[in-house]
C-alpha cells in the first residue's frame, strides 16, 4: 500500500479546513485514520488536534505548508534550530503557511509511538508544536518542476531495480514492485479540492518513494563495495526527487493560479 506521510495529509487537509472547505472534524478523521487520537504538545494552547486546527483558524491561519527533510537535505525548514533538529529526526513536519495577527508562525512534528502486531497495528502521535521563524528560502522544487523529473526518475528507479536481480534475491518482489509500480493513493490521503494536476504528479512520486523502499531492502545482485556505494547514491538521488514532488504537490494548495 501506498500512502502519504502525516505531515502531508494534516498539510493538506488542514488547508482545506483552515480555508472553510473541508470541516475541522473531517480533516482530524483523514489524518488521525486508525491511529488513537492525536494529542498536542509544545507551546499550543491545545490538547488535541481539532483544538490546534482550531486556534489556528482563530488565529487567521489559512494554510499549512509541509517539510520533509533529510540529512543533507533541509530545505524549507524554518529554525530555530531545535524545530528543526527534531523535524529532521522525524522526517516530517508542517508549518503554518502565513503569520497570524501577532507576527507569529507555528510549526509541528510528529512524535509517533507505534505498538501492536503487523495484523493489527496501532499508533500513538502527539504533534509538538513551537513558534517558528520565516523560512531562510522558499521551495526549490514547483509542481511544474517535479512533474518534468518524475518521469526520468521512474525509469531509472525501475532500471536500478532491474539490474539489481531483486526478484532473484526475493520470491515475493516482483509480485511487490508490481502492486506499488500500479497502486492508487488511499481516497482519504488528499481532500477533493487539491488541484488534479496536483494530484497526478503526487500518485506518481508516492509510488515513486515506495519502489525505491523496495529496492533499498537489500543488495540484490550487488557485489562489490563499490557496486553498492553506486547503488545506494542512485536511489538516495531518485528518493530526493519523489520526496520534493511530495511536498510540491501538496503545497500546490498554497500557491497563486497562473494563467
Amino acid at each position: 500500500m501506498i500512502d502519504l506521510p502525516r505531515s502531508a495529509r494534516l498539510a493538506a487537509w488542514g488547508t482545506a479546513a483552515l480555508r472553510g472547505d473541508v470541516s475541522l472534524a473531517a480533516a482530524v478523521r483523514a489524518v488521525q485514520r486508525d491511529d488513537e487520537p492525536h494529542t498536542t504538545a509544545g507551546d499550543a494552547p491545545a490538547t488535541h488536534l481539532a483544538e490546534l486546527l482550531e486556534g489556528w483558524r482563530a488565529a487567521g491561519h489559512r494554510g499549512l505548508r509541509v517539510v520533509l527533510p533529510a540529512p543533507g537535505d533541509v530545505g524549507g525548514l524554518p529554525g530555530p534550530p531545535s524545530f528543526n533538529v527534531e523535524a529532521l529526526e522525524a522526517g516530517e513536519a508542517v508549518l503554518t503557511d502565513d503569520e497570524d495577527g501577532a507576527g507569529r508562525r507555528w510549526g509541528a512534528w510528529p512524535d509517533v509511538t507505534e505498538f501492536g502486531s503487523v495484523l493489527e497495528p496501532g499508533a500513538m502521535v502527539a504533534w509538538h508544536a513551537e513558534l517558528v521563524q520565516r523560512p531562510s528560502a522558499p521551495p526549490s522544487t514547483t509542481l511544474a518542476d517535479a512533474e518534468r523529473q518524475l518521469d526520468r526518475s521512474l525509469r531509472q528507479a525501475l532500471d536500478a531495480l532491474h539490474r539489481l536481480d531483486v526478484a532473484r534475491w526475493r520470491e515475493d518482489a516482483a509480485d511487490r514492485i508490481a502492486l506499488v509500480r500500479d497502486a492508487g493513493l488511499p481516497r482519504d490521503a488528499v481532500p477533493a479540492s487539491t488541484p488534479p494536476r496536483a494530484l497526478r504528479v503526487l500518485g506518481t512520486a508516492v509510488r515513486l518513494r515506495g519502489i525505491v523502499a523496495l529496492a533499498s531492502e537489500d543488495d540484490g545482485a550487488v557485489v562489490t563495495g563499490w557496486e553498492a556505494r553506486g547503488r545506494t547514491e542512485a536511489l538516495r538521488g531518485v528518493e530526493a526527487v519523489a520526496r520534493h514532488a511530495v511536498v510540491a504537490s501538496v503545497n500546490a494548495a498554497l500557491e497563486p493560479v497562473r494563467r
